[in-house]
């Protein structure tokens, strides 16, 4: 049996095992997730369309848990979904913070530390692919991490744009931003865990009788 397939599966519910499909919908929804990244990237940073950004930026993040549920729905999960999904969520993280910070939406602070997580992260990753596995399954800890801050961003942008919204979307903004924060590095915690107890356990396999 390959280490990866025996990693331990997520817990959602899912009964349905991941096939090779390509050419389903929820990978087309989370493609489409992708194409919206450069997208915001423009209209935020280039055309200055602060309105239409907050648009694709609310798109993007509300539509996170549609790709998965339809997944389930459909009974349409796929090994390209579940790469697609998590690196969709990323981008949108790390394209956010970056322009957010480069026209002073948020203190650079917040993202360094956001992106210490990703570092963190990467590290893990790297571990786990010397031993033979793949990316650990998404966590709920880290959904619910990247939620908040794909809820937070808009506000947070509609706060800077719409004067008359400011008090408000940026309270709020901010609370799902600080709580986003928080769980999205209790979920990089729980992920160098998992890191960390299947190397051990490929060790001790090493390391016994044959």
């Amino acid at each position: 049996m390959s280490r990866r397939a025996e990693q331990p599966q997520a817990r959602d519910g899912m009964a349905q095992q991941p096939d090779d499909r390509v050419l389903t919908w929820p990978n087309l929804i989370s493609f489409l997730r992708l194409l919206g990244v450069p997208l915001f990237l423009y209209l935020f940073l280039v055309a200055r369309a602060d309105v239409a950004a907050v648009v694709v930026l609310a798109v993007g993040g509300t539509s996170d848990w549609v790709d998965g549920w339809i997944a389930r729905r459909l009974r349409q999960v796929s090994r390209l979904g579940e790469l697609l999904d998590p690196l969709a969520d990323r981008l949108y993280i790390l394209a956010t913070l970056i322009a957010f910070t480069a026209r002073e939406v948020v203190p650079w602070q917040f993202t360094a530390v956001l992106l210490a997580r990703e570092l963190l992260l990467l590290g893990s990753l790297a571990v786990l692919r010397r031993h033979g596995y793949g990316p650990p399954p998404v966590h709920y800890v880290g959904k619910t991490a990247t939620f908040l801050l794909l809820a937070a961003f808009p506000l947070l942008l509609l706060a800077a744009a719409v004067p008359a919204a400011e008090a408000a979307a940026e309270a709020v903004g901010w609370a799902l931003a600080w709580w986003g924060l928080v769980l999205y590095w209790v979920a990089g915690a729980l992920y160098v865990i998992q890191a960390r107890q299947l190397v051990r356990a490929v060790r001790g396999g090493e390391g016994g009788p044959a």
